[in-house]
């Protein structure tokens, strides 16, 4: 039996992380969208401690924040892998969200959740953002 990764995650403080997507490890540059910097502080430690308590959970080989145009804004993976789940996801996420809304148009896409004899893909998908984590069922 797999232990099955839970998560609660405000996507809508992830506009704190907009960052440039870059190789190499780049800084992650956060931007402000508030004037409240408290607030904005707050919100992003928040998030960041979160991100790390999915990322240390057993099992989990790396996480994705996608924003609206599919650009990944933050990841643990490397660059081509990164590029590969955000675009294909965020297909996948769109018709799965349209198939829900074509059965009922009062209702709307929560979770996804894929699983592959490889992997297992959970995608939390909000207005703006997609979170993509992605572990190892078989531990």
């Amino acid at each position: 039996m797999t232990a099955t990764l839970h998560f609660r995650l405000r996507l809508t403080s992830l506009p704190f992380l907009l960052a440039t997507a870059g190789r190499g490890g780049r800084v992650l540059r956060v931007l402000s969208v508030s004037n409240t910097d408290n607030m904005a502080a707050t919100e992003h430690a928040e998030v960041e401690e979160t991100l790390k308590r999915i990322e240390a959970h057993k099992g989990v080989i790396g996480t994705i924040v996608v924003n609206a145009e599919g650009i990944p804004i933050r990841t643990t993976l490397d660059n081509s892998t990164t590029v590969q789940y955000a675009g294909l996801f965020r297909h996948l996420t769109m018709k799965a969200r349209s198939t829900v809304r074509d059965i009922d148009p009062q209702n709307d896409l929560t979770f996804l959740r894929v699983r592959s004899k490889k992997h297992e893909i959970l995608v939390a998908p909000e207005n703006d953002f997609l979170l993509i984590v992605i572990q190892n069922p078989c531990e």
